[in-house]
């Protein structure tokens, strides 16, 4: 397979994911942002306020508030015995085991903040907790959230669920389990310091965070990160954070862990995650880019410039990206920042695109957004159309102007046809009828 096909075929996979998770929406299980026709208050007009905490509750929440701060402070200061007296002596030998690994494995992540909340009114019920502990005085499960930045790169916090159980003996709270309340639909979000040492490298613009053993993996994120995120940057601006995590997992299972359960892994080369996406304020938290631990060691050096530029433009441009916007339009602009140096002309970049227009004349139409989320031969013709899109509007009206573009429309999301032509007459001074015409000519003309 050549160098070319493998950039198109490794990029398909990239993309098939990013399409199916929503560019500019969380892409994992996680907190929402308050959607329009809210009333002041913040509570959805209509909506049954939450549940308060009973007597009993808030004492216990109290209690393992407590014991969770002096938790998170044994991680800030680095004492692994005031971390450890936090669990259970009498939980199960290999979950103790698994904490203190916890703690070993943290101590090279570069914390900016590392914090816990208890949400005392969000209780399990634990009847049918499958074998419970019945030596501890009480067991409780309230909702509880991990709160951590990373050094460099998370300008704000970002929370993560997580499925502690605590037992009490005694007077005293103790962590129990953080996977026994999975079979009860509360599973704990599984971070890479779950998973083994974590080998982190800071740059410029971001970090990179592996595990020991990816050394020459590493080496190479690290020379890519800065000038990918420059890259970037140039042609997007600079009213992002210009920070990037690159996160590079050591099993299918952990890449599982950060990017969702539904996503096909072992087909993916790369995806932009989110935690939080704010559109009003046009931001994000918590995103990360992670990296297959298969795929991405197959790319070749021209592959993985690519692939870093797509997906950081990705992070980028989160804040600006409403879920619906057109498909064609965010792959497409995607893909333009992640070619634009690569020096490949559209029939070496868009080869069944090519083919197409050889054969048949341009497509008759603008991809619609089902074909983003097809397989094989039809997914990539998706992506190199709405790359040609992209490429031809930046060629003919100017990259400002597609800049300008994606940020109006994407940052408007699903609207109506009348508004579609609104926002493309704006930018470009065309329709969408116009923008088709003029994009099949262009391609009759450079591939036809």
């Amino acid at each position: 397979m050549s160098s070319r096909a493998t950039v198109r075929v490794w990029l398909g996979a990239v993309m098939a994911v990013v399409a199916a998770a929503g560019i500019a929406l969380v892409s994992l299980p996680a907190q929402q942002v308050p959607s329009p026709g809210q009333s002041g208050q913040g509570q959805p007009l209509g909506a049954v306020p939450p549940a308060e905490p009973s007597a009993v509750d808030a004492v216990r929440g109290d209690a393992v508030g407590a014991l969770l701060e002096r938790r998170a402070a044994a991680v800030r200061g680095g004492d692994l015995d005031a971390f450890m007296a936090t669990v259970d002596p009498k939980a199960e030998a290999w979950f103790r085991d698994a904490q203190a690994d916890l703690f070993d494995n943290l101590a090279d992540v570069p914390l900016s903040h590392w914090s816990y909340a208890v949400d005392a009114a969000d209780v399990l019920d634990l009847t049918d907790l499958p074998e419970a502990d019945t030596t501890a005085a009480e067991l409780w499960a309230p909702g509880v959230k991990l709160r951590y930045g990373l050094s460099g790169v998370d300008t704000t916090p970002t929370s993560r669920d997580l499925g502690y159980l605590f037992a009490r003996r005694g007077d005293t709270w103790y962590l129990h389990s953080d996977s026994a309340l999975s079979e009860l639909g509360r599973p704990s979000w599984r971070g890479p310091w779950d998973f083994g040492p974590c080998q982190v490298v800071t740059t410029e613009f971001g970090v990179v965070v592996a595990h020991p053993g990816s050394q020459a993996m590493v080496d190479r994120l690290v020379r890519e990160l800065d000038p990918a995120v420059r890259s970037v940057s140039r042609i997007w601006g600079g009213d992002w954070s210009g920070k990037v995590a690159l996160l590079l997992p050591d099993s299918p299972a952990e890449m599982r862990a950060m990017v969702g359960p539904d996503f096909p892994v072992e087909s993916v080369v790369a995806v932009a995650t989110a935690d939080r996406v704010d559109s009003a304020t046009r931001s994000a938290v918590g995103q990360r880019v992670v990296l297959s631990p298969v795929g991405s060691r197959a790319l070749s050096l021209a592959s993985l410039k690519v692939v870093l530029r797509h997906e950081i433009t990705h992070v980028a441009a989160r804040g600006h990206t409403v879920d619906g916007s057109p498909m064609w339009l965010l792959e497409g602009f995607a893909d333009y920042v992640g070619y634009r140096e690569s020096g490949l002309t559209l029939a070496q970049g868009a080869p069944d695109l090519a083919m197409l227009v050889a054969a048949s004349g341009a497509p008759p139409a603008l991809p619609e957004d089902r074909s983003f989320r097809g397989e094989g031969k039809e997914l990539d013709l998706a992506y190199q159309q709405a790359w040609s899109i992209a490429r031809f509007i930046a060629e003919r009206y100017g990259e400002s102007e597609l800049v300008a573009l994606y940020r109006s429309l994407a940052g408007a999301g699903p609207v109506s046809a009348a508004q579609t032509d609104e926002l493309l007459r704006a930018a470009i001074g065309l329709d969408r009828p116009a923008l088709l015409a003029q994009w099949r000519d262009y391609l009759d003309s450079v591939l036809g």
